[in-house]
């Protein structure tokens, strides 16, 4: 008995902590499961309309059947169809239209003709199948996107653009062709946009997800052409051509360009599939030509479409980025005349972050930024920051508490500003992670000199620990920067042994810990900071005229140096 109880008991333990994971993990994703599920219901509604204004019966398609052909199969009717002004023939419920084996008559002919033109008559076993293929992509959706690592933080408005591209491309392909002039798997191909949604995709959040979001696509493009192979093929491939066109252009004229070389690989695509297939080339130049402005019109109102979804979208797209690098901007003039000190460290701190993540593989241009703006919060009050000081130390007439108070509120300030001018998510979060939760140490030291009960968290910045590898890197360009002007003879064995101590550090304080860099990533991070540092720090040769400024007299260090004279014998000196 007391086994039994025991194992009831742990059985509803383990029973119970299932719940909590569920429970947790729920919580934690409610908003993607919540939009993934509006997302079928969605397009389970345009599936449905498009089933039930389809010409098909059984799940064949009344073009499958002829008069005088032997029927493969026994179609009975599920419903009565009474006579009416337009169709005359009357269907019965349960009556067998045609039979497996046997000739299909006129008169079968005109009744199956009638069960799949009457509004009433929905093919359910169709939508059925329909329904769960769309369930199926909803899965693949939610695994790719929740399993496969993308390297970054994905934004819940982001998986809202997808499900709306989504549904956009399947609408369009479902009902547009209906229309017989794009009836034909080639034909269609003229009215998907996706060339369009893929291109856009690229450019706000990047190639991987782009490609990720392509196969999606497809299979959505597949199931609303009517499982039509050529339309998903091209689909697919015209998909991740336009995500690599993209992923590296710098300048909104280039769009232009990819536009034109899109438009001639879709002809030369469509050719290829076509022969692929077999298909007779009886319309081909009117097909080649709406394909081509597929393509071109694909990669103009890209360009149209682009500004309006970044700035609704907030996302760090390459053009937005290459925007906010621009240093003549209101916020980087006031740094640089108020914060002189901050600017040139700034500087200094993107150059070391945007070499050590192009090393690594990482978003050179987001660290370049994230660098430019990590300390914007220091412009309100500058003489606080070493960098800035002239001489006096305005921290010797406060307490050390209080002085750790200025000094990490700088990456409120800094949040609180960003949040302001609407900057894109991805530098807010280097902006808040540059420091990670680390321990201000000088001031935490002095403090608890006067008062050991102290604890560290009083005087540690407010995190969190950067949760990416291009806010790790500006982590450690800044901790790197500033750290080495304090080094002597900073030749490139000093400071290869000074930055890895200063990593080490950061690693031991476990602020690495969430960022997603291996250890390899580290070991390449150090040496593009000696690489450049090196450079900074490289010494000259002394030429022979060279002397040091104090003792170098000019005409005015003699007659100030003969007034002393002068009045010291007045005076008696």
């Amino acid at each position: 008995m007391k086994k039994n109880n025991s194992r009831k008991e742990n059985e509803k333990g383990a029973l119970a902590l299932a719940f909590e994971s569920i429970g947790s993990y729920v919580k934690a994703k409610y908003q993607f499961l919540l939009l993934m599920l509006a997302g079928v219901l969605i397009v389970s509604a345009l599936c449905f309309i498009k089933v039930s204004t389809a010409q098909s019966i059984a799940s064949f398609s009344i073009s499958d059947f002829e008069i005088g052909q032997i029927a493969d199969r026994t179609i009975v009717a599920d419903r009565t169809l009474s006579p009416d002004d337009f169709d005359p023939v009357s269907i019965q419920k349960g009556e067998k239209i045609i039979k497996k084996g046997f000739a299909i008559t006129e008169d079968a002919y005109a009744k199956l003709k009638k069960m799949a033109t009457s509004p009433v008559y929905i093919d359910y076993r169709a939508f059925a199948n329909n329904e769960l293929f769309i369930l199926l992509i909803a899965l693949m959706w939610y695994l790719l996107y929740t399993f496969v690592p993308v390297k970054r933080n994905t934004l819940f408005r982001e998986h809202l653009l997808n499900v709306i591209f989504f549904v956009l491309v399947y609408a369009m392909t479902a009902f547009l062709g209906k229309f017989s002039i794009f009836s034909s798997p080639y034909s269609v191909c003229i009215v998907i946009p996706s060339a369009l949604v893929i291109m856009l995709v690229t450019i706000l959040y990047g190639n991987f997800s782009a490609e990720l979001f392509s196969f999606i696509l497809s299979f959505g493009v597949l199931n609303a052409s009517g499982w039509q192979i050529p339309t998903f093929i091209f689909t697919l491939a015209i998909c991740l051509f336009s995500s690599v066109l993209v992923r590296k252009i710098e300048r909104r004229l280039d769009l232009v360009f990819a536009s034109l070389i899109l438009a001639l690989l879709e002809i030369v695509l469509l050719m290829l599939i076509m022969v692929i297939f077999n298909e007779t080339f009886t319309d081909l130049p009117k097909l080649l030509i709406g394909i081509a402005i597929n393509g071109f019109l694909s990669g103009i109102l890209t360009l149209g479409f682009l500004t309006p979804l970044e700035i609704i979208l907030n996302t760090a797209s390459v053009f937005r980025l290459m925007d906010l690098s621009d240093l003549n901007t209101p916020l980087m003039r006031k740094m640089l005349v108020s914060a002189g000190g901050t600017y040139n460290h700034s500087m200094m701190v993107a150059q070391l972050a945007e070499n050590a993540c192009r090393s690594i593989g990482a978003n050179a241009l987001i660290a370049r930024v994230g660098a430019y703006y990590h300390d914007i919060g220091k412009i309100e009050q500058p003489e606080y920051f070493v960098e800035n000081q002239k001489g006096q130390n305005k921290h010797d007439a406060i307490s050390p508490t209080l002085s750790a108070s200025v000094i990490k509120s700088h990456v409120r300030k800094g949040v609180e500003k960003a949040h302001q001018m609407h900057l894109p998510q991805v530098i807010i979060d280097i902006i808040a992670e540059h420091h990670g939760n680390s321990v201000i140490a000088y001031f935490y030291n002095e403090a608890k000199e006067k008062d050991p009960s102290l604890s560290p968290e009083d005087f540690s910045y407010p995190g969190p620990a950067p949760t990416s590898r291009e806010s790790a890197v500006v982590m450690l360009a800044d901790t790197v920067e500033a750290a080495c002007h304090t080094l002597e003879s900073p030749s490139v064995p000093r400071l290869e042994k000074f930055i890895t101590q200063l990593v080490s550090g950061k690693v031991e304080h476990n602020q690495l810990d969430n960022c997603g860099l291996t250890f390899r990533d580290v070991s390449k991070i150090k040496e593009a900071f000696v690489q450049v540092l090196a450079g900074y720090y490289h010494t000259r040769i002394e030429y022979p005229d060279q002397k040091d400024p104090s003792e170098i007299k000019g005409p005015e260090s003699k007659n100030s140096e003969q007034k002393n004279s002068e009045t010291e014998k007045k005076d008696g000196k």
